[in-house]
């Protein structure tokens, strides 16, 4: 991956809670900070500087955990991977509140996960299951079985496009739904919650094909699904919309589906053949 031409940790320069200590493996320094997410403050070390910019924790991982917070039923009994950790900042905050089912990954690199892994500790968290990988490499998991992949600000480097799609499509067209009960496709007696559906299984594609249909054509009162599975991402970043389009353009080529939840929001899943 091309190295960050910038460290946004640098805006930071001189904070008065900086921390020059270096890392015990390597001379990496970090800062440390409290970080609000939802009410609940965060205690987050990030590196001064990263070359894969996993160094920061941006402000759209927080307006993510709010929105998040706002459907939190669609996160209900899902098997979890975050891609992007970065500080594991979203994980944390996921686990602490809703005890979920979460996989960290980032860039094949020892020094973001043992840092994710500190986060973890200091915020009282047993340490989340972490991958190494660098997207379009091969998968270290041969059968991966995470139901949802979620993600906040990863599209910052237009040129690994072409290698994030490539690693999202084997998440998602890999995966395989286990053995089905009656109760696994049946929601509860309301079948809501604040006017929000539960997660429902993979057999309902018919239901939320519509949905996420009726989504992209602009219908108003389309309460949100997520299949499974599906790829969850919040971008926030402001780059040249026609940059941040080859990135949508390259999962539909893939055969992925975009739906737009709103809010710079976007639900991708793999395109099925429904029988």
């Amino acid at each position: 991956m091309d190295p960050a031409l910038f460290s946004a940790g640098n805006l930071f320069a001189g904070d008065s809670d900086s921390d020059d200590s270096a890392d015990s493996a390597g001379d990496s320094a970090f800062v440390e900070r409290d970080h609000e997410f939802h009410g609940m403050t965060l205690k987050i070390r990030e590196f001064s500087f990263h070359q894969v910019n996993a160094n920061l924790l941006w402000p759209g991982t927080c307006i993510f955990a709010e929105w998040l917070i706002k459907h939190s039923t669609l996160l209900s009994g899902r098997r979890i991977l975050e891609l992007g950790s970065g500080t594991g900042a979203l994980t944390i905050f996921l686990r602490k509140t809703y005890d979920l089912d979460i996989t960290t990954s980032d860039y094949d690199d020892e020094d973001i996960e043992r840092n994710i892994h500190c986060n973890h500790r200091a915020n009282d968290v047993s340490v989340s299951p972490h991958i190494r990988h660098t997207w379009g490499d091969k998968f270290p998991i041969e059968c991966p079985d995470w139901d949802l992949i979620i993600a906040s600000d990863i599209l910052l480097y237009v040129k690994q496009y072409a290698n994030l799609v490539k690693t999202l499509v084997f998440l998602l067209q890999t995966w395989k739904p286990k053995a089905v009960g009656v109760e696994d496709l049946s929601p509860d007696s309301s079948g809501t919650t604040d006017g929000v559906p539960h997660a429902r299984h993979h057999l309902d594609l018919n239901l939320g094909e519509e949905m996420l249909n009726d989504r992209r054509n602009n219908v108003t009162n389309v309460p949100l699904f997520l299949p499974k599975p599906c790829f969850l991402m919040s971008w926030r970043r402001r780059i040249p919309k026609d940059d941040e389009d080859q990135f949508f353009h390259g999962c539909r080529a893939a055969g992925l589906c975009v739906a737009d939840y709103g809010a710079r929001v976007y639900c991708i899943y793999p395109r099925h053949e429904v029988e």
